[in-house]
């Protein structure tokens, strides 16, 4: 009973922030990308907690729970999300922000793409479109599994009812306030997993005496943990370079993306930067001692396979008062919904922007395509019911796919396309059709083991890079109407 007050009372005010914001969206770009106002606090942990979600709290936990090599995975997952964060910030986030409100006031990637290589034929625009409806349909479903198994390990609910819950409170409130709504509702949902997931590992290292005692347990069970580099006897290559693999994924993620294009100013990405990166040394690092701790935990009754990913859950329910277990179960709720409200708002973008407005209606009215990005939403959230409707399902394995998916698809294409001149239409498309199809194949192939085990973003993001060069080169160069905006970036003080 406890928990469902502690839980009514987050999910109220939740929907609270975003009736307060329903009556603020004056037009599209208010809807779909807040008017270019969020300042440092709220695009830096608004892109932090929409990039990590649910998994955080529950698949990086459950992978470093469940074995040595896990933990291994997990430590190298964690290093090269933290280096992507970082590159990402550094090199995209400055130059996005300026060149899409110099190149049309761009609102939307696909919008992006189209007005950087003006492209009347509108391809880029539908590829992009249909690409984003694709991997956000996995990546939404993941979220809603994640919400799934939080219902039904704390309240004992069906894993059906638990799902639809879930994704009827991120509905709600994503149709009524929009942009603004999600970014404010992240900065809350982010403060909340970042007090969350520091307070566990840290309780049960004080209940068995330290780190060196606690380790000692550890290493009992999982032997060779934290020998993080190959030697031959531990981990292959393979699992390194599939974690790093990971840091590559930020340059093509729509939602992380579109927190810098929201920005204020581009002067403001600096500090916001430096809030962000502490958020997500601190959290990996967290959430990998979550896993690992609750290995000496529950030495004498281990989780089974299936439930690996609860772990943070039976931690809070079983190291605090129901009232503080509470506000910790809802910072997983919190992670769910501040990533899933931000994927809806992108693909609600995608159709209502890049295919009805684009291609069935050029004449539509911004309170029409406010009404159509709504209508998405509900569509989009129940095609991802459908996917995640088994509960075999892996949160960690849903995000990894997802994941790879936008960042071989769209990551080599914003990258040349913010500082290779040369770069044209048609290597940009070339780029993204291979790099998504690339990551597709590599995933159906990946039960044949060998050189299939890779992590498949590495592979499509290779081929995107590869695609977008030749294929610019042999194009035609571009217009001097595209150089020139390119080096206006130059002198801009957007």
């Amino acid at each position: 009973m406890t928990y469902a007050i502690v839980f009514l009372i987050y999910i109220l005010g939740m929907l609270g922030i975003g009736l307060f914001f329903s009556n603020k969206n004056e037009d599209m770009a208010d809807y779909i990308l807040g008017g270019r106002s969020l300042n440092v606090w709220v695009a830096s942990l608004s892109a932090q907690a929409s990039d990590m979600s649910g998994w955080l709290l529950t698949g990086l936990p459950g992978l470093a729970y469940l074995s040595a090599v896990g933990s291994q995975e997990a430590i190298w997952t964690a290093i090269g999300l933290a280096l992507g964060t970082y590159i990402n910030w550094l090199v995209v986030a400055k130059r996005l922000r300026q060149y899409t409100e110099i190149s049309g006031n761009a609102l939307t990637m696909p919008d992006y793409f189209e007005n950087r290589f003006k492209d009347n034929s509108r391809i880029l625009r539908i590829v992009t479109a249909l690409f984003i409806l694709i991997f956000f349909l996995v990546y939404t479903s993941s979220a809603f599994v994640t919400g799934a198994k939080l219902f039904q390990t704390v309240f004992g609910l069906n894993y059906t009812t638990g799902l639809i819950i879930g994704a009827a409170i991120v509905v709600i409130y994503t149709c009524s306030g929009g942009f603004k709504a999600v970014c404010w509702t992240d900065l809350v949902q982010g403060a909340m997993m970042f007090f969350a997931i520091i307070v566990i590992p840290f309780t049960v290292l004080k209940m068995f005496g330290g780190l060196e005692n606690t380790m000692e347990i550890v290493n009992a069970t999982h032997s060779g943990a934290f020998d993080i580099i190959p030697n031959g006897t531990n981990i292959s290559w393979i699992v390194v370079l599939t974690g790093l693999g990971w840091g590559l994924g930020y340059f093509g993620q729509p939602h992380i993306l579109a927190r810098f294009m929201a920005i204020r100013t581009s002067k403001e990405v600096r500090p916001a930067r430096i809030i962000a990166m502490v958020w997500v040394i601190v959290s990996l690092t967290c959430a990998i001692m979550v896993g690992i701790v609750g290995v000496a935990y529950f030495k004498d009754a281990p989780l089974l396979n299936g439930a690996h990913e609860t772990i943070f859950m039976e931690l809070s329910k079983q190291l605090f008062h129901p009232v503080v277990a509470g506000i910790l179960l809802s910072a997983i709720l919190a992670a769910t919904m501040s990533t899933c409200d931000s994927q809806l708002l992108v693909t609600a973008s995608a159709v209502s922007e890049d295919i009805y407005k684009a291609f069935i209606k050029p004449s539509a009215s911004d309170r029409e395509l406010i009404h159509i990005s709504r209508i998405t939403v509900v569509v989009v959230s129940v095609i991802a019911i459908f996917i995640a409707l088994d509960p075999e399902s892996s949160i960690f394995g849903l995000v990894s796919y997802a994941w790879a998916g936008f960042g071989a698809t769209f990551g080599p294409t914003v990258l040349l396309s913010l500082y290779w001149r040369r770069m044209t239409r048609k290597g940009a498309v070339a780029g993204i059709i291979a790099g998504g199809l690339t990551t597709i194949i590599w995933i159906l192939l990946k039960g044949m083991g060998g050189i299939f085990q890779i992590y498949e973003i590495i592979p499509g993001f290779i081929v995107s890079v590869i695609a977008i060069v030749i294929v610019s080169l042999i194009d035609k160069e571009p217009s001097k109407e595209m150089t020139d905006e390119f080096d206006s970036l130059k002198t801009t003080n957007i």
